[in-house]
């Protein structure tokens, strides 16, 4: 069990996934400076009630669950501002937290084994076509990678890959999107999407 510090956003990062954000809340510069200056990461989870800027008298309430986030690039275009880009690594969750006087949100936690290397079931395969799809669409667009939804390398031949790419595309719920998080077969996870997919006439 590892103590951390937590981020709260009103979204969810899966593993892999790429994160830009803006940082300009002291509690959260002082903790992405040291995290940069030491190589640490951070943990990502998502607001169920609550603000991402912090406002007196409003209490925050977290999901129990997360993943780890790791800076990857990051400038300061101001003073008092960061722009940062993360990148998703290991999945966890949360045993306790609590929140410190200057507003910083700290937890004990669990991590949540990786996903196991499952290539896509022929069942599945097109889940991973229209992804193809979608990445190839927005290259032709010629997106920079920075503005891209997510990150490459592009590994469509992988069951976690293709799933959690799609969790970040979809607009679920937050609680539907904890779920998939937490979801250890990576192939389930896969087939839930499909359905979702289905239900909204992406598939082909």
């Amino acid at each position: 069990m590892a103590s951390i510090p937590l981020f709260p956003l009103n979204t969810i990062l899966f593993p892999d996934g790429h994160l830009p954000l803006q940082v300009f809340e002291v509690r959260y510069l002082d903790l992405i400076k040291r995290c940069i200056a030491r190589g640490e990461e951070f943990g990502v989870v998502s607001l169920l009630e609550g603000s991402e800027v912090r406002l007196p008298d409003k209490q925050d309430t977290l999901s129990t669950a997360g993943t780890m986030a790791r800076i990857i690039d990051w400038t300061a275009p101001l003073p008092g501002l960061l722009q940062i880009s993360c990148i998703g690594t290991t999945r966890f969750q949360v045993r306790s937290a609590e929140q410190l006087k200057h507003g910083l949100w700290m937890a004990e936690v669990d991590q949540v084994a990786e996903d196991m290397v499952v290539p896509i079931p022929t069942e599945q395969q097109d889940v991973a076509n229209a992804l193809g799809a979608l990445i190839r669409s927005l290259q032709k667009k010629q997106i920079s990678t920075a503005n891209m939804p997510l990150a490459p390398p592009y590994r469509l031949d992988e069951a976690g890959w293709v799933a959690n790419r799609w969790c970040e595309l979809l607009r679920l719920d937050l609680e539907e999107k904890q779920r998939l998080l937490l979801q250890e077969n990576p192939v389930l996870r896969l087939e839930l999407i499909q359905d979702v997919l289905s239900e909204n006439g992406l598939l082909d």
